[in-house]
């Protein structure tokens, strides 16, 4: 994240791993088959785009690959890219690189709901540049553990997705496991390999304790995420690729709501992409292509639902310095007082606000009981953003669609920040938003509060309800 390295590359720009992922994705995302010949061409001429104009760095047999197809005589893009694969894998002893693996996440993502299709998809994508049979079962292997992530929340997919390689293949495989759970990522330095790349980043992420959930702590499971990739960032050599393949897993299970939002931020690349981008193609992806009845992910603004009410802003009861407000606040017209926002909630693709350019923060928070895995650490998170931006001295719209739950439960944890208990917290944001306050409907968010504070959850008791007619006798 700091920049430099091989490239030498800006802060938070990423590497040619993920640059050829946005190749795939590119195609995936528009929910195409990605087995279909229309698909495999332009995956291929995106390949080649991104060599003649966008690749930062690029692998020895990718480049090698890519170069002789370019001047292939016979057959489609795709079929040329995968002739000279094969050659390059006929003629070479070391043709088992990582490079395909590095690519690979998102062709999970295309096939959470056809295994088989999976299969294929991973094979021939592979065998565009890399058609080693040791590449392809590495592709499988950890398609199916992304895929089981997503679905399921687990790691398991990774080693239940042997029993998809051919039966010869499949104790060699479970002992390449067994390996990587005995010894730390950097026991592989020659990681180049495509064998070896894979068991550095399991290696990352299986011995890397899951955090408890000790909120007053700062500990999350959540954090897995980023000490899992910091691991397999530190195994060295090829680090980039080890960390690359070990975070589509990570992401996998822990969701974008475990991403570093200081990450998301930064996070930038070829061609022109940006965190929230990512987070569209992916999306899309899962979503065969399709955006929801609100036009998320692709719209430039989703639309606003009639529940959002009139736009309405409030003053921070802690920090005059922070507004807090709902959706219908940012179709602001003229230029508004503000430097930053903090998006609780989905806002489309479009700058925030139409006549100004200020730092918008955008945080994965539901306002839905038991849809938020990583809600303390999401809401931690959110909070710490804002102090950061008020530190930096920037003055802060926070808001949600209603600004009624999500938006009141981030102030109250900004105020605990600044030294307030969460209950007189709680207690003040209520006073400044008035009406617009829902946040007792929803416990989790209200409780997380004084978890975090390291206070036990003390909401409000019922009021005894008020009889407006005697009981006869």
């Amino acid at each position: 994240m700091i920049g430099g390295g091989l490239g030498p590359y800006k802060p938070g720009e990423y590497s040619d791993d993920t640059q050829m992922h946005v190749c795939i994705a590119a195609v995936a995302s528009t929910g195409t088959d990605l087995t279909s010949p229309t698909a495999l061409d332009q995956i291929a001429r995106n390949f080649h785009r991104w060599r003649d104009g966008g690749a930062t760095d690029i692998g020895n047999q990718t480049s090698s690959v890519l170069r002789a197809a370019k001047t292939h005589k016979t057959g489609t893009p795709a079929q040329a890219m995968t002739a000279e694969a094969d050659a390059y894998t006929a003629r070479t002893r070391f043709s088992a690189g990582n490079g395909s693996l590095m690519r690979t996440g998102v062709v999970a993502l295309a096939y959470l709901d056809d295994v088989d299709g999976m299969i294929r998809a991973a094979t021939m994508i592979s065998s565009l540049t890399h058609s080693d049979p040791e590449c392809i079962e590495a592709c499988i292997l950890w398609c199916s553990g992304i895929r089981v992530a997503v679905l399921e929340g687990t790691f398991d997919g990774v080693r239940d997705g042997i029993a998809l390689l051919p039966e010869d293949r499949q104790e060699i495989w479970h002992a390449r496991l067994d390996e990587a759970e005995a010894n730390p990522p950097h026991h592989w330095d020659r990681n180049g390999y495509v064998v070896t790349a894979l068991q550095a980043a399991w290696s990352a992420i299986t011995r890397t304790p899951v955090p408890e959930l000790a909120p007053e702590r700062g500990s999350f499971p959540a954090q897995h995420f980023q000490l899992a990739t910091e691991a397999a960032v530190r195994a060295g050599n090829d680090t980039d690729t080890v960390a690359a393949i070990a975070g589509a897993l990570l992401g996998a299970r822990w969701g974008v709501s475990a991403i570093p939002l200081a990450w998301q931020q930064a996070v930038n690349g070829w061609p022109t992409m940006s965190g929230p981008d990512l987070v569209r193609l992916a999306v899309l992806t899962a979503r065969k292509g399709m955006d929801d009845g609100d036009g998320w992910p692709s719209a430039p603004r989703v639309k606003i639902p009639g529940y959002a009410g009139k736009g309405y802003v409030a003053r921070h009861p802690a920090d005059p310095g922070v507004l807090l407000g709902n959706l219908p606040m940012t179709e602001f017209a003229g230029a508004p007082p503000v430097d930053a926002v903090v998006s609780l909630c989905r806002v489309g693709q479009g700058p925030i606000f139409s006549h100004a350019d200020v730092e918008h923060v955008r945080v994965w928070l539901v306002d839905k009981e038991g849809e938020n895995p990583n809600l303390h650490y999401a809401l931690d998170q959110a909070a710490r953003q804002i102090l950061r931006l008020r530190k930096e001295g920037k003055r802060v719209f926070v808001h949600c669609v209603a600004g009624r739950s999500r938006t009141p439960a981030v102030a109250a944890a900004y105020s605990t920040l600044l030294g307030t208990d969460p209950r007189t917290a709680l207690t003040e944001v209520w006073a400044a938003l008035d009406k617009h306050w829902t946040l007792l409907a929803h416990p989790q968010l209200h409780n997380a509060v004084y978890e975090l504070a390291g206070q036990p959850p003390n909401p409000p008791k019922p009021r005894p309800r008020r009889r407006f007619f005697r009981k006869r006798t």
